[in-house]
């Protein structure tokens, strides 16, 4: 009697799951898509409803996305700052014209020389932002 009192003894049922399921989770669904999920339910011919949601959740490569608020920033800014190149452009060819128009050769040619200058500034400036938004695009946007 002592040899059976110290082995379990055997209160019937099923066997205990190694893993068993015991995470809920619940969601909500409208009747549109209630009716397509029952509808591709059926069309499974799975026997078991949660089966088949989870056989949909992780047979299927799901891709997350994540939005960088820095980075967004910094290209609206870039190209903001692009548009603005560009009406800069706009407004130099509007002042050359205005240039020739409206005073002498001489003087016109006197105007355009200082403007040259700020241009070549503006150049150099322009080179460096290329250079700075391609490192930061080397950085923090190519993985």
């Amino acid at each position: 009697m002592n040899e059976n009192s110290n082995s379990k003894q055997n209160k019937g049922g099923r066997k205990a799951k190694t893993d068993p399921s015991i995470h809920r989770h619940v969601f909500r669904l409208t009747d549109e898509e209630n009716a397509k999920l029952l509808s591709l339910f059926e069309a499974s011919g799975m026997p078991n409803k949660a089966k088949f949601i989870i056989s949909l959740l992780f047979s299927k490569e799901m891709k997350s996305v994540k939005i960088d608020k820095g980075t967004v920033d910094f290209y609206m800014r870039l190209t903001s700052f692009h548009s603005q190149f560009r009406s800069v452009g706009v407004n130099y060819n509007q002042v050359v014209k205005l240039l020739y128009k409206n005073f002498s050769e001489k003087k016109a040619a006197a105007f355009l020389y200082k403007l040259e200058k700020q241009t070549a500034e503006m150049a150099m400036l322009c080179q460096k932002i290329i250079q700075i938004s391609e490192e930061f695009e080397a950085k923090h946007l190519k993985k």
